[in-house]
């Protein structure tokens, strides 16, 4: 390879990446998206939801149960910052957060597997919804209790041994596929 294709992909820096402030994150109009963290017990994966929920400018998240809340070094760890943008709310159990959703007028989906999840990949949306998602614990994941209020299930595709994911990776998935379907109601 030559010298024209090192540059064609010359790695950018910091000061390139043209990222928002707080201040214009903010005040930036945001994916009509709520993620509900339904008794997630890893610091590393709340942190993580954070930054991924920044990175595609969802509305907020809902920290229910033992999810832990911020600021805690842990949390920041993989946040970043991001605990500082995104907004965020307790409640004692997910019930009470997918019900005050529900009458927000937010469609619930729980992420889990159920009969008759839809998968991920068959997902369709009108770009004006506004969607609640809810991701379970790390072992039980999602309530029986929280699945019931919700309006439907999704299901990731997974095609090895283990049909698990980590609930982190699990969120970057879910988030891209709503961001992909729901960005162009940012645009207007």
């Amino acid at each position: 390879m030559g010298t024209n294709a090192s540059m064609k992909n010359r790695k950018l820096k910091i000061t390139e990446l043209n990222r928002l402030t707080p201040e214009e994150f903010q005040q930036s109009k945001k994916l009509p998206v709520v993620v509900v963290l339904d008794n997630v017990r890893s610091l590393h994966n709340v942190g993580s939801v954070f930054r991924t929920g920044d990175a595609f400018l969802i509305e907020a998240i809902h920290l229910c149960g033992i999810t832990s809340t911020p600021p805690h070094a842990e949390i920041h760890k993989t946040a970043l910052g991001a605990e500082d943008t995104v907004e965020w709310k307790y409640f004692e159990d997910a019930v009470e957060s997918v019900e005050y959703l529900k009458t927000e007028g937010y469609y619930a989906f729980a992420i889990e597997q159920a009969e008759g999840s839809i998968m991920l990949t068959d997902l369709s949306l009108s770009e004006n919804r506004k969607i609640a998602v809810v991701f379970g614990n790390e072992v039980k994941g999602v309530q029986q209790k929280v699945i019931d209020l919700c309006d439907a299930c999704i299901e990731i595709p997974q095609y090895g041994t283990k049909h698990s994911l980590n609930v982190s990776v699990t969120g970057g998935i879910v988030l891209w596929e709503l961001f992909k379907i729901l960005k162009h109601g940012l645009e207007r």
